[in-house]
C-alpha cells in the first residue's frame, strides 16, 4: 500500500482510527490516536480517514486523558 507513515486511516472492520505505522507482511500497522498498542488489519479493510473522524479520535482521546483515562 502506498501510503505515507503517520496518515490517519480507519479499520473499517471496527470503525477504530489509527495512524499508520507500516507494514508487516500482508497487513498494516495502525497505532490509536494519541498512542498505544498497535493492531494490524488487512489493507482491503481500511480507508483513509475524514477530518471529522480525525478531530473526533484526538478529542475523545484528549478528554479521556483528561479525565485520567490514559496516560
Amino acid at each position: 500500500m502506498n501510503v505515507p507513515i503517520g496518515t490517519y486511516l480507519v479499520d473499517t472492520r471496527t470503525g477504530r482510527v489509527g495512524r499508520f505505522m507500516g507494514e508487516a507482511g500482508p497487513w498494516l500497522s495502525l497505532r490509536p490516536v494519541g498512542g498505544g498498542r498497535e493492531w494490524e488489519c488487512s489493507p482491503d479493510h481500511v480507508r483513509p480517514a475524514t477530518a471529522a473522524e480525525r478531530i473526533s479520535a484526538t478529542t475523545a482521546y484528549v478528554n479521556a486523558r483528561s479525565r485520567g483515562e490514559v496516560t
